[in-house]
């Protein structure tokens, strides 16, 4: 235990995560005898919505992220696509293109893992491997591995802290990449859904409508009628960046703009004195109706001193949100056309 633990003590990568994370993915599925493709390919498939949808950095020495962009683009995959289906393609694709890219972690990552159990280069981690009397954790062959029967069913006993163990680390990793970037440890996998937003239509927006009778769109300055449902609650800093659904970052617009708008960001010279005057009228409206409406502690994040009754401050409200935007920008979040 104290070897495997050693191995992620020190990293420059995240390939030693990703690649147990793989392992005991398969070994959770009774492999034990396990193709090294089908391992890149899960190391693949767990990373591409950190890549692709998060837009997280992974820094200049890992290739994982240049290799998620590539295959995204070499397959035709889409960018939300589901785990199970890049696996497939991975194991299956014809393309020498996308094999070149998977069989490039074979260099390295397999052998280093074990480093801890033997000395020497990859040619004696290799050889001395072949039997379990180190009691290392799987044997090397050139095109697959096989578990070591001794650390079969710890494996499976403890896959849950064993899982948790290396998301964790792997969150510490990418946060000191990303250190403007929020909630990394909820961007290192796909979360199975996202949370509905009827609460905070019907709790909160749905007051604003019955006072105005209609809202107007700032991105297309369509008229919305709460009734007609043309409109939907959308983020202005989009949720793949910020990871959170607070009042201050919502705001009712066309439906169909928002279908074809995605993860795209707004101009902040063109949208966002729109934006801002729209929280500022909803914030007072609601704050008029009921006071205790829980979804005005949003505002907290931004304004501590709110309940002193100051407002919502123009300035201070674009120092919050500009960077946002500027640092999702560079992260690879595309901006709205002007």
């Amino acid at each position: 235990m104290n070897k495997l633990a050693s191995v992620f003590a020190n990293t420059s990568a995240t390939y030693k995560f990703y690649w147990f994370l793989a392992i005991l993915e398969l070994v959770e599925q009774d492999h034990t005898y396990i193709p090294k493709r089908m391992l890149f390919a899960r190391m693949i498939s767990s990373s591409w919505y950190t890549v692709n949808y998060f837009h997280v950095s992974f820094g200049k020495q890992d290739l994982i992220q240049e290799s998620v962009m590539a295959i995204l683009r070499i397959e035709g995959l889409r960018v939300n696509e589901n785990k199970n289906v890049i696996n497939t393609v991975l194991e299956n694709t014809p393309s020498l293109e996308t094999i070149k890219i998977l069989n490039h972690f074979d260099k390295n990552v397999p052998h280093w893992f074990i480093s801890s159990w033997f000395p020497g280069n990859r040619n004696n981690i290799y050889s001395l491997s072949q039997d379990f009397e180190h009691g290392c954790i799987y044997r090397l062959e050139k095109d697959a591995i096989e578990i070591n029967p001794l650390w079969i069913s710890y494996l499976k006993s403890n896959s849950k802290i064993l899982r948790d163990f290396c998301y964790w680390n792997l969150s510490l990793f990418l946060q000191k990449r990303n250190p403007n970037v929020p909630d990394i440890s909820n961007k290192i996998s796909r979360a199975l859904s996202r949370n509905s937003l009827m609460k905070q239509t019907n709790e909160y927006w749905k007051l604003v409508f019955a006072e105005l009778g209609a809202v107007e769109c700032i991105f297309t300055n369509k008229r919305l009628v709460f009734q007609e449902k043309k409109f939907a609650l959308d983020h202005f800093i989009p949720h793949a960046f910020v990871s959170h659904d607070l009042i201050w970052n919502l705001i009712p617009i066309d439906k169909i703009f928002n279908s074809s708008k995605g993860d795209k960001l707004p101009l902040i010279e063109k949208h966002f004195d729109d934006f801002f005057n729209l929280q500022k009228l909803a914030y007072e409206i609601v704050k008029s109706h009921n006071a205790k409406n829980k979804y005005l502690e949003d505002y907290l994040t931004i304004f501590p001193d709110l309940q002193q009754d100051t407002g919502l401050d123009y300035l201070r409200y674009k120092q919050a949100v500009q960077p946002l935007v500027t640092i999702a920008g560079n992260n690879g979040f595309l901006y709205m056309k002007d």
